[in-house]
Protein backbone atom coordinates (compact mmCIF):
# COMPACT_ATOMS: atom_id res chain seq x y z
CA UNK A 1 0.00 0.00 0.00
CA UNK A 2 2.68 2.33 0.89
CA UNK A 3 4.21 1.66 -2.83
CA UNK A 4 0.94 2.58 -4.54
CA UNK A 5 0.60 5.93 -2.47
CA UNK A 6 4.53 6.94 -3.41
CA UNK A 7 3.22 5.80 -6.60
CA UNK A 8 0.32 7.92 -6.79
CA UNK A 9 2.19 10.85 -5.06
CA UNK A 10 4.81 10.89 -7.64
CA UNK A 11 2.88 11.37 -10.91
CA UNK A 12 0.77 13.79 -9.16
CA UNK A 13 4.34 15.43 -8.26
CA UNK A 14 5.39 15.30 -11.96
CA UNK A 15 2.37 16.19 -13.35
CA UNK A 16 2.48 19.64 -11.29
CA UNK A 17 5.68 20.98 -12.28
CA UNK A 18 5.00 19.64 -15.82
CA UNK A 19 1.98 22.09 -15.43
CA UNK A 20 4.25 25.12 -14.49
CA UNK A 21 7.04 24.33 -17.08
CA UNK A 22 4.75 24.21 -19.93
CA UNK A 23 2.68 26.89 -18.50
CA UNK A 24 6.35 29.00 -18.23
CA UNK A 25 7.16 27.98 -21.60
CA UNK A 26 4.08 28.74 -22.92
CA UNK A 27 4.77 32.67 -21.67
CA UNK A 28 7.60 32.76 -23.33
CA UNK A 29 6.72 31.58 -26.49
CA UNK A 30 4.07 34.01 -26.98
CA UNK A 31 5.96 36.60 -24.98
CA UNK A 32 8.04 36.28 -28.13
CA UNK A 33 6.02 35.61 -30.85
CA UNK A 34 3.41 38.09 -29.87
CA UNK A 35 6.29 40.93 -29.68
CA UNK A 36 5.39 43.72 -32.04
CA UNK A 37 8.41 43.82 -34.98
CA UNK A 38 8.91 47.73 -34.51
CA UNK A 39 9.18 47.71 -30.72
CA UNK A 40 13.05 47.59 -30.61
CA UNK A 41 13.35 50.39 -33.63
CA UNK A 42 10.25 52.18 -31.74
CA UNK A 43 12.63 52.04 -28.61
CA UNK A 44 16.03 53.21 -30.53
CA UNK A 45 14.29 55.98 -31.69
CA UNK A 46 12.83 57.57 -29.24
CA UNK A 47 15.37 57.44 -26.79
CA UNK A 48 18.07 59.00 -29.17
CA UNK A 49 15.72 61.81 -29.71
CA UNK A 50 15.37 61.83 -25.78
CA UNK A 51 19.54 61.41 -25.43
CA UNK A 52 20.09 64.15 -28.45
CA UNK A 53 18.07 66.55 -26.84
CA UNK A 54 19.02 66.03 -23.42
CA UNK A 55 22.19 66.02 -23.95
CA UNK A 56 22.53 69.10 -26.08
CA UNK A 57 21.28 71.06 -23.33
CA UNK A 58 24.05 69.54 -21.42
CA UNK A 59 26.71 70.41 -23.20
CA UNK A 60 25.37 74.11 -23.94
CA UNK A 61 25.58 74.32 -20.18
CA UNK A 62 29.29 72.75 -19.36
CA UNK A 63 30.61 75.58 -22.00
CA UNK A 64 28.43 78.46 -20.87
CA UNK A 65 28.66 77.69 -17.59
CA UNK A 66 31.06 75.03 -16.82
CA UNK A 67 31.09 71.35 -15.58
CA UNK A 68 29.30 72.04 -11.51
CA UNK A 69 26.16 73.51 -13.65
CA UNK A 70 26.70 70.52 -16.28
CA UNK A 71 26.42 68.34 -13.58
CA UNK A 72 23.53 69.98 -11.35
CA UNK A 73 21.74 69.45 -14.86
CA UNK A 74 22.29 65.97 -15.12
CA UNK A 75 21.42 65.43 -11.80
CA UNK A 76 18.20 67.42 -12.38
CA UNK A 77 17.36 65.27 -15.40
CA UNK A 78 17.97 61.99 -13.84
CA UNK A 79 14.99 63.16 -10.69
CA UNK A 80 12.56 64.32 -13.44
CA UNK A 81 12.68 61.66 -16.00
CA UNK A 82 13.83 59.07 -14.55
CA UNK A 83 16.61 58.79 -16.63
CA UNK A 84 20.32 58.21 -16.14
CA UNK A 85 22.85 60.05 -18.09
CA UNK A 86 26.47 60.85 -18.39
CA UNK A 87 28.86 62.92 -20.24
CA UNK A 88 31.92 62.15 -21.43
CA UNK A 89 34.83 64.07 -23.17
CA UNK A 90 36.11 63.03 -26.62
CA UNK A 91 38.69 60.19 -24.54
CA UNK A 92 35.92 59.36 -22.68
CA UNK A 93 36.56 60.98 -19.40
CA UNK A 94 33.83 61.66 -17.64
CA UNK A 95 32.79 65.48 -16.96
CA UNK A 96 29.41 64.61 -15.60
CA UNK A 97 27.01 62.19 -14.10
CA UNK A 98 27.60 59.10 -11.54
CA UNK A 99 28.39 55.57 -11.94
CA UNK A 100 28.95 55.94 -15.29
CA UNK A 101 30.66 52.60 -16.09
CA UNK A 102 27.76 50.91 -17.54
CA UNK A 103 28.66 52.61 -20.85
CA UNK A 104 31.89 51.76 -21.11
CA UNK A 105 31.48 48.86 -23.80
CA UNK A 106 29.37 50.73 -26.16
CA UNK A 107 31.39 54.05 -25.01
CA UNK A 108 34.24 52.74 -26.81
CA UNK A 109 32.05 51.92 -29.89
CA UNK A 110 30.64 55.64 -30.13
CA UNK A 111 34.20 56.99 -30.04
CA UNK A 112 35.14 55.00 -32.89
CA UNK A 113 31.86 56.16 -34.49
CA UNK A 114 30.20 58.76 -35.50
CA UNK A 115 26.55 56.58 -35.43
CA UNK A 116 24.79 55.99 -32.05
CA UNK A 117 25.47 53.33 -30.00
CA UNK A 118 22.58 51.44 -28.67
CA UNK A 119 22.14 48.20 -26.11
CA UNK A 120 19.74 46.44 -24.38
CA UNK A 121 20.72 44.34 -21.10
CA UNK A 122 19.06 43.42 -18.53
CA UNK A 123 15.98 45.41 -18.71
CA UNK A 124 17.88 48.55 -19.43
CA UNK A 125 18.01 50.16 -23.23
CA UNK A 126 21.21 52.25 -23.18
CA UNK A 127 22.50 54.61 -25.72
CA UNK A 128 25.67 56.70 -26.61
CA UNK A 129 26.29 59.27 -28.91
CA UNK A 130 28.91 61.75 -30.41
CA UNK A 131 27.87 65.56 -29.75
CA UNK A 132 29.45 68.71 -30.78
CA UNK A 133 29.32 72.05 -28.52
CA UNK A 134 29.15 75.39 -30.24
CA UNK A 135 32.58 75.78 -29.43
CA UNK A 136 33.81 72.89 -32.01
CA UNK A 137 34.55 70.56 -29.34
CA UNK A 138 32.96 67.26 -29.36
CA UNK A 139 31.40 65.20 -26.31
CA UNK A 140 30.45 61.35 -25.80
CA UNK A 141 26.67 61.24 -24.23
CA UNK A 142 25.29 58.36 -22.77
CA UNK A 143 21.22 57.96 -21.60
CA UNK A 144 20.59 54.40 -19.34
CA UNK A 145 16.30 54.05 -18.77
CA UNK A 146 16.45 53.33 -15.21
CA UNK A 147 13.02 51.81 -14.86
CA UNK A 148 10.12 51.66 -17.17
CA UNK A 149 6.72 52.17 -15.81
CA UNK A 150 3.60 50.77 -17.85
CA UNK A 151 3.64 48.14 -20.80
CA UNK A 152 6.55 47.95 -23.74
CA UNK A 153 5.80 49.89 -26.26
CA UNK A 154 2.70 48.29 -28.76
CA UNK A 155 1.51 46.07 -26.04
CA UNK A 156 -1.39 46.71 -24.70
CA UNK A 157 -4.04 45.21 -22.01
CA UNK A 158 -5.42 43.17 -24.94
CA UNK A 159 -1.65 41.79 -25.47
CA UNK A 160 -1.23 41.29 -21.91
CA UNK A 161 -4.92 39.20 -21.58
CA UNK A 162 -4.08 37.30 -24.54
CA UNK A 163 -0.43 36.15 -23.03
CA UNK A 164 -2.03 35.12 -19.85
CA UNK A 165 -5.26 33.33 -21.79
CA UNK A 166 -2.99 30.95 -23.20
CA UNK A 167 -1.09 30.04 -19.88
CA UNK A 168 -4.52 29.27 -18.74
CA UNK A 169 -5.03 27.17 -21.68
CA UNK A 170 -2.61 25.35 -21.32
CA UNK A 171 -2.38 24.70 -17.64
CA UNK A 172 -6.47 23.72 -18.16
CA UNK A 173 -5.64 21.17 -20.57
CA UNK A 174 -2.35 19.39 -18.49
CA UNK A 175 -5.17 19.45 -15.64
CA UNK A 176 -7.75 17.95 -17.74
CA UNK A 177 -5.65 15.29 -18.55
CA UNK A 178 -4.59 14.50 -15.29
CA UNK A 179 -8.40 14.48 -14.08
CA UNK A 180 -9.37 12.10 -17.30
CA UNK A 181 -5.91 9.92 -16.15
CA UNK A 182 -7.14 9.61 -12.42
CA UNK A 183 -11.25 9.66 -12.98
CA UNK A 184 -11.02 7.36 -15.89
CA UNK A 185 -10.38 4.35 -13.74
CA UNK A 186 -12.80 5.40 -11.22
CA UNK A 187 -15.77 6.12 -13.46
CA UNK A 188 -15.33 2.48 -15.41
CA UNK A 189 -15.30 0.66 -11.95
CA UNK A 190 -18.82 2.82 -10.78
CA UNK A 191 -20.27 1.80 -14.42
CA UNK A 192 -19.10 -2.17 -13.53
CA UNK A 193 -20.34 -2.09 -10.27
CA UNK A 194 -23.73 -0.55 -11.42
CA UNK A 195 -23.98 -3.44 -13.96
CA UNK A 196 -23.12 -6.24 -11.05
CA UNK A 197 -25.49 -4.30 -8.31
CA UNK A 198 -28.19 -4.87 -11.35
CA UNK A 199 -27.54 -8.89 -11.71
CA UNK A 200 -25.29 -8.78 -14.45
CA UNK A 201 -22.31 -11.07 -12.38
CA UNK A 202 -20.30 -11.73 -15.38
CA UNK A 203 -19.32 -8.29 -15.27
CA UNK A 204 -16.00 -7.18 -14.98
CA UNK A 205 -13.76 -3.86 -15.13
CA UNK A 206 -11.78 -3.09 -18.02
CA UNK A 207 -8.45 -5.37 -18.67
CA UNK A 208 -6.27 -2.43 -19.44
CA UNK A 209 -7.08 -1.09 -16.35
CA UNK A 210 -5.67 -3.90 -14.37
CA UNK A 211 -2.31 -3.17 -15.36
CA UNK A 212 -2.13 -0.02 -13.77
CA UNK A 213 0.80 0.19 -11.70
CA UNK A 214 -0.83 2.56 -8.89
CA UNK A 215 -3.60 2.11 -5.93
CA UNK A 216 -5.94 2.12 -9.39
CA UNK A 217 -5.23 -0.44 -10.75
CA UNK A 218 -4.72 -2.29 -7.35
CA UNK A 219 -8.59 -1.29 -7.25
CA UNK A 220 -9.70 -2.60 -10.38
CA UNK A 221 -8.17 -6.30 -9.48
CA UNK A 222 -9.39 -6.50 -6.16
CA UNK A 223 -13.10 -5.31 -7.64
CA UNK A 224 -12.78 -7.67 -10.44
CA UNK A 225 -11.88 -11.13 -7.98
CA UNK A 226 -14.71 -9.95 -5.75
CA UNK A 227 -16.91 -9.75 -8.68
CA UNK A 228 -15.39 -13.21 -9.83
CA UNK A 229 -16.53 -14.29 -6.29
CA UNK A 230 -19.76 -13.61 -5.57
CA UNK A 231 -20.18 -14.88 -9.47
CA UNK A 232 -18.64 -18.06 -8.14
CA UNK A 233 -21.26 -18.11 -4.82
CA UNK A 234 -23.94 -17.17 -6.45
CA UNK A 235 -23.66 -20.11 -9.56
CA UNK A 236 -23.20 -22.29 -6.74
CA UNK A 237 -26.41 -21.30 -4.73
CA UNK A 238 -28.49 -21.35 -8.16
CA UNK A 239 -26.77 -24.92 -9.14
CA UNK A 240 -27.50 -26.07 -5.78
CA UNK A 241 -31.10 -25.38 -5.52
CA UNK A 242 -31.67 -26.39 -8.95
CA UNK A 243 -30.22 -30.28 -7.67
CA UNK A 244 -31.83 -30.04 -4.90
CA UNK A 245 -35.24 -29.46 -6.21
CA UNK A 246 -34.53 -31.79 -8.92
CA UNK A 247 -34.03 -34.46 -6.40
CA UNK A 248 -37.10 -33.76 -4.35
CA UNK A 249 -39.22 -34.65 -7.54
CA UNK A 250 -38.51 -38.68 -7.10
CA UNK A 251 -39.31 -38.67 -3.21
CA UNK A 252 -42.61 -37.01 -4.16
CA UNK A 253 -43.75 -38.80 -7.21
CA UNK A 254 -43.08 -42.15 -4.46
CA UNK A 255 -45.36 -40.45 -2.29
CA UNK A 256 -47.67 -39.83 -4.78
CA UNK A 257 -47.21 -44.29 -5.13
CA UNK A 258 -47.61 -44.41 -1.23
CA UNK A 259 -50.53 -42.13 -1.04
CA UNK A 260 -52.69 -44.11 -3.77
CA UNK A 261 -51.71 -47.52 -2.37
CA UNK A 262 -52.84 -46.39 1.97
CA UNK A 263 -56.05 -45.36 -0.29
CA UNK A 264 -56.40 -48.90 -1.81
CA UNK A 265 -55.56 -50.31 1.38
CA UNK A 266 -57.89 -48.17 4.22
CA UNK A 267 -60.59 -46.58 1.74
CA UNK A 268 -60.88 -42.96 2.19
CA UNK A 269 -59.66 -41.33 4.89
CA UNK A 270 -59.81 -37.05 5.64
CA UNK A 271 -56.32 -37.36 6.17
CA UNK A 272 -55.03 -39.02 2.89
CA UNK A 273 -56.61 -35.94 1.44
CA UNK A 274 -54.99 -33.45 3.25
CA UNK A 275 -51.42 -35.61 2.59
CA UNK A 276 -52.56 -34.86 -1.26
CA UNK A 277 -53.10 -31.11 -0.74
CA UNK A 278 -49.80 -31.35 0.94
CA UNK A 279 -47.92 -32.99 -1.90
CA UNK A 280 -49.51 -30.81 -4.64
CA UNK A 281 -48.11 -27.97 -2.70
CA UNK A 282 -44.42 -29.31 -2.72
CA UNK A 283 -44.80 -30.57 -6.74
CA UNK A 284 -45.75 -26.45 -7.41
CA UNK A 285 -43.27 -25.14 -4.94
CA UNK A 286 -40.90 -27.54 -6.70
CA UNK A 287 -41.56 -27.06 -10.56
CA UNK A 288 -41.84 -22.82 -9.99
CA UNK A 289 -38.22 -23.36 -7.83
CA UNK A 290 -37.00 -25.16 -11.16
CA UNK A 291 -38.10 -22.77 -13.38
CA UNK A 292 -36.40 -19.80 -11.47
CA UNK A 293 -32.90 -22.02 -11.62
CA UNK A 294 -33.42 -22.45 -15.25
CA UNK A 295 -33.99 -18.49 -16.07
CA UNK A 296 -30.83 -18.14 -13.39
CA UNK A 297 -28.85 -20.76 -14.42
CA UNK A 298 -29.40 -21.10 -18.28
CA UNK A 299 -26.79 -20.50 -21.29
CA UNK A 300 -28.77 -21.96 -23.56
CA UNK A 301 -30.56 -19.29 -25.30
CA UNK A 302 -34.50 -18.86 -25.17
CA UNK A 303 -35.85 -19.32 -28.66
CA UNK A 304 -37.98 -15.78 -29.57
CA UNK A 305 -40.93 -15.27 -31.89
CA UNK A 306 -43.57 -12.57 -32.95
CA UNK A 307 -46.29 -12.53 -30.29
CA UNK A 308 -49.38 -10.74 -29.94
CA UNK A 309 -49.21 -9.47 -26.66
CA UNK A 310 -52.83 -8.40 -26.64
CA UNK A 311 -54.04 -11.61 -27.40
CA UNK A 312 -51.96 -13.50 -24.98
CA UNK A 313 -52.83 -10.97 -21.98
CA UNK A 314 -57.00 -11.75 -22.97
CA UNK A 315 -55.85 -14.88 -22.64
CA UNK A 316 -55.00 -14.91 -19.20
CA UNK A 317 -57.38 -12.62 -17.88
CA UNK A 318 -60.17 -14.66 -19.03
CA UNK A 319 -59.34 -17.66 -16.35
CA UNK A 320 -58.73 -15.34 -13.63
CA UNK A 321 -61.71 -12.99 -14.37
CA UNK A 322 -63.28 -16.74 -14.17
CA UNK A 323 -61.91 -17.34 -10.70
CA UNK A 324 -62.63 -13.95 -9.49
CA UNK A 325 -66.17 -14.14 -9.95
CA UNK A 326 -66.68 -16.36 -7.13
CA UNK A 327 -65.57 -13.51 -4.83
CA UNK A 328 -68.03 -10.91 -6.22
CA UNK A 329 -65.11 -9.32 -8.46
CA UNK A 330 -64.02 -8.76 -11.93
CA UNK A 331 -60.97 -8.76 -13.89
CA UNK A 332 -60.94 -6.58 -16.55
CA UNK A 333 -58.80 -5.59 -18.93
CA UNK A 334 -58.26 -1.93 -21.10
CA UNK A 335 -56.46 -2.37 -24.39
CA UNK A 336 -56.24 0.53 -26.64
CA UNK A 337 -55.00 -1.61 -29.78
CA UNK A 338 -53.18 -4.79 -30.53
CA UNK A 339 -49.38 -5.05 -29.44
CA UNK A 340 -46.92 -6.96 -30.86
CA UNK A 341 -43.48 -8.38 -28.90
CA UNK A 342 -40.83 -10.71 -29.44
CA UNK A 343 -40.79 -13.76 -26.74
CA UNK A 344 -41.16 -16.32 -25.70
CA UNK A 345 -45.03 -17.11 -25.52
CA UNK A 346 -44.67 -19.86 -22.57
CA UNK A 347 -42.44 -18.16 -20.46
CA UNK A 348 -44.18 -14.43 -21.17
CA UNK A 349 -47.77 -16.63 -20.45
CA UNK A 350 -46.20 -17.87 -17.35
CA UNK A 351 -44.85 -14.59 -15.83
CA UNK A 352 -48.08 -12.03 -16.49
CA UNK A 353 -50.10 -15.05 -15.27
CA UNK A 354 -48.24 -14.96 -11.94
CA UNK A 355 -48.46 -11.20 -11.83
CA UNK A 356 -52.57 -11.15 -12.39
CA UNK A 357 -53.06 -14.12 -9.97
CA UNK A 358 -51.18 -12.27 -7.40
CA UNK A 359 -53.39 -9.77 -8.00
CA UNK A 360 -56.05 -11.56 -7.85
CA UNK A 361 -55.52 -13.39 -4.74
CA UNK A 362 -54.67 -10.09 -3.02
CA UNK A 363 -57.63 -8.11 -4.29
CA UNK A 364 -60.30 -6.85 -1.60
CA UNK A 365 -63.79 -9.29 -1.47
CA UNK A 366 -66.35 -7.53 -4.31
CA UNK A 367 -63.46 -5.23 -5.69
CA UNK A 368 -62.12 -6.00 -9.33
CA UNK A 369 -58.19 -6.25 -10.83
CA UNK A 370 -57.82 -3.64 -14.08
CA UNK A 371 -55.57 -4.34 -16.36
CA UNK A 372 -54.40 -1.89 -18.49
CA UNK A 373 -52.41 -2.59 -21.80
CA UNK A 374 -51.03 0.73 -23.66
CA UNK A 375 -48.10 2.04 -25.67
CA UNK A 376 -45.74 4.13 -23.62
CA UNK A 377 -45.20 7.43 -24.81
CA UNK A 378 -42.46 8.72 -22.02
CA UNK A 379 -39.56 7.64 -22.08
CA UNK A 380 -39.65 4.96 -22.61
CA UNK A 381 -41.22 5.19 -26.01
CA UNK A 382 -40.75 1.84 -28.19
CA UNK A 383 -42.08 -0.14 -25.69
CA UNK A 384 -45.41 -1.53 -24.36
CA UNK A 385 -46.80 -1.32 -20.99
CA UNK A 386 -48.88 -3.46 -18.81
CA UNK A 387 -50.10 -2.28 -15.44
CA UNK A 388 -51.71 -4.92 -13.42
CA UNK A 389 -53.76 -3.43 -10.12
CA UNK A 390 -55.65 -4.51 -7.42
CA UNK A 391 -57.54 -3.36 -4.63
CA UNK A 392 -56.04 -5.02 -1.88
CA UNK A 393 -54.17 -3.18 1.51
CA UNK A 394 -50.58 -2.79 -0.51
CA UNK A 395 -47.16 -3.56 0.52
CA UNK A 396 -45.24 -1.47 3.14
CA UNK A 397 -42.83 0.77 0.78
CA UNK A 398 -39.87 -0.74 2.73
CA UNK A 399 -41.04 -4.17 1.09
CA UNK A 400 -41.28 -3.24 -2.21
CA UNK A 401 -37.33 -3.61 -2.96
CA UNK A 402 -38.23 -7.16 -1.98
CA UNK A 403 -41.07 -8.74 -3.15
CA UNK A 404 -39.30 -10.36 -6.47
CA UNK A 405 -37.08 -11.86 -4.46
CA UNK A 406 -37.67 -15.60 -4.71
CA UNK A 407 -39.57 -16.80 -1.09
CA UNK A 408 -39.90 -13.20 -0.08
CA UNK A 409 -43.31 -13.20 1.37
CA UNK A 410 -44.70 -9.83 3.35
CA UNK A 411 -44.72 -10.50 7.34
CA UNK A 412 -48.30 -10.30 7.78
CA UNK A 413 -48.76 -13.07 5.02
CA UNK A 414 -46.81 -15.88 6.04
CA UNK A 415 -49.23 -18.50 5.46
CA UNK A 416 -49.56 -20.66 2.41
CA UNK A 417 -53.00 -19.63 1.85
CA UNK A 418 -53.14 -16.37 1.17
CA UNK A 419 -48.88 -15.54 0.82
CA UNK A 420 -48.57 -18.82 -2.15
CA UNK A 421 -44.67 -20.20 -2.12
CA UNK A 422 -43.01 -16.87 -2.55
CA UNK A 423 -41.84 -17.22 -6.53
CA UNK A 424 -44.26 -15.94 -8.48
CA UNK A 425 -43.27 -12.45 -8.77
CA UNK A 426 -39.68 -14.06 -8.88
CA UNK A 427 -40.35 -15.99 -11.95
CA UNK A 428 -42.15 -12.32 -13.36
CA UNK A 429 -38.92 -10.46 -12.65
CA UNK A 430 -36.44 -12.91 -14.58
CA UNK A 431 -38.46 -13.59 -17.57
CA UNK A 432 -39.28 -9.68 -17.99
CA UNK A 433 -35.71 -9.02 -18.05
CA UNK A 434 -34.57 -12.21 -20.39
CA UNK A 435 -37.11 -10.08 -22.92
CA UNK A 436 -35.32 -7.16 -22.27
CA UNK A 437 -38.00 -5.19 -20.10
CA UNK A 438 -38.49 -4.00 -16.85
CA UNK A 439 -40.72 -4.88 -13.93
CA UNK A 440 -41.59 -3.20 -10.58
CA UNK A 441 -44.09 -2.39 -8.16
CA UNK A 442 -45.92 0.28 -6.16
CA UNK A 443 -48.53 1.15 -4.38
CA UNK A 444 -51.65 2.59 -5.94
CA UNK A 445 -53.77 5.36 -4.14
CA UNK A 446 -55.96 5.49 -2.16
CA UNK A 447 -55.49 1.93 -1.36
CA UNK A 448 -54.20 -1.03 -3.42
CA UNK A 449 -51.52 -2.56 -5.64
CA UNK A 450 -49.78 -2.09 -8.94
CA UNK A 451 -47.39 -4.10 -11.00
CA UNK A 452 -45.62 -1.98 -13.90
CA UNK A 453 -44.06 -4.45 -16.82
CA UNK A 454 -42.23 -2.35 -20.03
CA UNK A 455 -41.43 -5.05 -22.72
CA UNK A 456 -39.92 -3.65 -26.19
CA UNK A 457 -42.58 -3.35 -28.53
CA UNK A 458 -42.81 -4.74 -32.10
CA UNK A 459 -44.38 -3.51 -35.63
CA UNK A 460 -47.52 -5.17 -36.21
CA UNK A 461 -46.38 -6.61 -39.87
CA UNK A 462 -48.85 -9.50 -38.93
CA UNK A 463 -50.95 -11.68 -36.58
CA UNK A 464 -49.32 -14.55 -35.77
CA UNK A 465 -51.48 -17.03 -33.99
CA UNK A 466 -50.35 -18.28 -30.74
Amino acid sequence: MTVSIRSLFLKIFLWFWATVIATGIALIATWIILQPKNVLVQSQTTLADTAWVSGTSVVDALERQGPSVAAGYVKQLSRRTHLKSCLFDASGNVIAGSDCTAFGDIGANAITSDAPAFSMKHGFARIVMKLRGKSGREYIYGVEALEHRGPPPGIGPSGFLLRWSVAFLVSGLICYLLTRYLTAPVLRLREASQHLAAGDLSTRAAAGMERRRDELGSLVRDFNAMAARIEELVSRQRQLIYDISHELRSPLARLNVALDLGRQRKGNDPAFDHMEQDIECLNDMIERLLTVARLDTSATPIAMAQLNLTELVSQIVRSADFELQERAGAVRLSSQDQYFVQGNAELLHSAIENVIRNAVRYTGPGNSVDVLLESANDATLGFVRLIVRDYGQGVPESELANIFQPFYRVADDRNRESGGTGLGLAIADRVIRIHGGTIKARNAAPHGFEVEILLPQMASLNSPKL
